[in-house]
């Protein structure tokens, strides 16, 4: 076709997912550089969407079927000469549709399948792969249609200079979390279709790991989770000797600066997980055994050995029916060799 000199790329479901789709929307602006390259995103990854350096502009998704119309309004005046939906829904479908976007690329799923001029037949259902290979499937695809090269080099998805870092940390110091130690942030809420551990578990794991190394641990909590997260900081009390909850920062971008101060990073399959996945940053990460949900799904973007996954015997067995404790000379033997 003739040159794109513009793409549209919507993700605009969850926190996790849209990190998930990093890599994909890299391979695409790395095969056309020229291009201008926006992502439509509701509001909560707008943050995550600004801070990536592939994106060039970004349209806010209210996700309100009310506005759809002024929605596709916004759409047909940037003229988009081609969309790639990584998530495909009947919202979506009849969204690029409506905008009379002239090459609309989906995964083959359901009905809606047929509103898109191309799509791709994935079955992600069976989950035999992670999610960010299957979204760099699709990029792939959506590249060659298009007419461009894949680039196989991937670059980091964040990085973070030691300036900002240094900045970030005194900030935290501020708050009261000891930096002079190494920081283990844990994220004990998970919100979505996954579970995580309960409040005696992280009890007993982050105790553990207070005797492998000089940590201080940084009880993190999105919106609403304050109460579950100051409950896990109270019980540690006496059990640890340097834990802070860490409840209040200046929006997403600023928690993902003091996420890339971490020296490990445990929650259940949740958003920041794979925020801390995307900046190389260990961790460790608890699964329901669930076809849907399984680690080798929802993998994070660290690289080799930097990830460590764990889940219940079955997909009957209740993340809160893991004894943590089973899981201690692996973790060990794990960190030891970061």
């Amino acid at each position: 076709m003739s040159e794109v000199k513009k793409i549209l790329v919507v993700r605009n479901d969850k926190i996790g997912d849209f990190v998930l789709a990093l890599p994909a929307i890299q391979a695409i602006k790395n095969a056309f550089p020229s291009a201008t390259l926006t992502a439509l995103v509701p509001n909560y990854t707008k943050d995550i969407a600004q801070s990536f350096a592939w994106i060039d502009d970004i349209i806010i998704d209210p996700k309100d079927p009310l506005n759809k119309k002024s929605l596709v309004t916004e759409l047909k005046k940037r003229e988009f000469d081609a969309v790639i939906c990584l998530f495909s829904d009947s919202y979506n479908a009849t969204l690029v549709r409506q905008a009379k976007i002239p090459i609309r690329v989906a995964p083959a799923t359901k009905w809606v399948q047929f509103l898109y001029t191309h799509t791709l037949r994935q079955r992600r259902s069976k989950s035999i792969k992670p999610e960010f290979q299957y979204n760099l499937e699709l990029a792939h695809y959506f590249v060659a249609l298009l007419g461009g090269e894949d680039e196989t080099e991937m670059s980091p998805m964040f990085s973070y200079s030691p300036e900002q870092v240094t900045k970030q940390l005194n900030k935290l110091d501020e708050l009261g979390v000891s930096t002079v130690r190494k920081l283990c942030f844990v994220h004990p809420v998970t919100g979505g279709s996954s579970n995580t551990l309960t409040q005696d578990q992280w009890v007993k794991l982050i105790v553990f790991l207070d005797s492998i190394d000089y940590f201080h641990f940084v009880i993190t909590a999105g919106p609403g989770e304050a109460p579950i997260s100051q409950s896990l900081v109270e019980a540690l009390q006496g059990l640890v000797s340097h834990v802070s909850l860490y409840d209040k920062n200046d929006g997403i971008a600023d928690f993902m600066n003091s996420i890339a101060t971490a020296n490990l990073f445990i929650a259940g399959s949740t958003g920041p997980l794979h925020i801390a996945g995307a900046m190389d940053i260990p961790t460790i990460g608890f699964y329901p055994n669930k076809r849907s949900s399984k680690p080798l799904r929802w993998k994070t973007l660290n690289t080799q050995g930097r990830w460590l996954p764990f889940t219940t015997s079955g997909p009957e067995v209740s993340l809160a029916d893991l004894e943590v404790a089973n899981f201690f000379d692996e973790i060990r033997t794990w960190y030891t060799n970061l």
